[in-house]
């Protein structure tokens, strides 16, 4: 049977044994199968995700942000890098929380597998642990640090880092205190669980952060035209945070 006639069931069944490379390919060989493979929520990317996400995560309210399959896949290979963080992180088996081991005296810092140059990207950090004295989230590039001695904001101690300190509501960069945020009398203080969605626009170069679905406002202006991770940095022992990415921030 040529394969123009096989139904498109049958196709999809074949599509969901194909590399993700294979799946990109096979999208421009034609309409119909652009049509099957631009279903986000079909068997193809569902079976992806039984293969490749582990089962506790996709049962719990993790990505309850991603509403569909191919979403959910994608989120996982923007997750946290096992590779590029302290000795004292490690990822769990969910690919999306890391562990802060108990190391005294030692701030510990992670960076998502994929940095970002162009475009408007969205993600949600889920501090769900202690924050302890110091806990900062934000973005980073590839030179800045993952571990130091003591207990201080990693994440924005350095001109390669920019972070929001979710303990005291100031935003740090280059070492310094960039004031507070959000710009708010009596801004209330982070709750451990809330979702935190981070707003990187690098076509503006700008970093927002959103608490809850409430847009908190620009944070950082005139960043640099350069690879941007996903970062956050931690002091406490046996906090865990989630990180999951959405893509192109939704308007409004």
């Amino acid at each position: 049977m040529h394969v123009d006639l096989l139904p498109d069931i049958i196709l999809g069944s074949i599509f969901s044994y194909l590399s993700l490379q294979d799946l990109r390919s096979s999208s421009l060989v034609c309409k119909r199968w652009y049509s099957i493979l631009n279903d986000e929520d079909n068997d193809v990317w569902r079976l992806h995700c039984i293969r490749k996400l582990a089962e506790e995560v996709l049962s719990s309210d993790l990505l309850s942000s991603t509403p569909t399959y191919k979403a959910k896949l994608k989120a996982l290979y923007h997750a946290w890098n096992p590779e590029d963080c302290s000795r004292n992180i490690y990822i769990k088996p969910n690919g999306f929380t890391i562990h802060r081991n108990p190391v005294a005296q030692s701030t510990d810092a992670v960076r998502g597998k994929i940095g970002f140059s162009h475009g408007r990207h969205a993600w949600e950090v889920v501090w769900e642990g202690p924050l302890g004295t110091v806990a900062v989230v934000g973005i980073a590039t590839k030179e800045a640090t993952l571990q130091t001695h003591g207990y201080i904001a990693l994440l924005g101690s350095d001109d390669q880092s920019w972070g929001w300190n979710l303990v005291d509501n100031h935003l740090l960069h280059n070492g310094d205190s960039q004031g507070n945020y959000p710009m708010l009398n009596n801004a209330p203080k982070y709750q451990v669980g809330e979702r935190i969605r981070v707003i990187l626009d690098c076509d503006d170069n700008t970093l927002a952060f959103e608490r809850n679905y409430e847009f908190l406002g620009v944070a950082f202006r005139g960043l640099p035209e350069k690879l941007l991770y996903p970062s956050v940095s931690a002091v406490y022992g046996h906090t865990e945070v989630s990180m999951v990415y959405l893509g192109p921030p939704l308007d409004g």
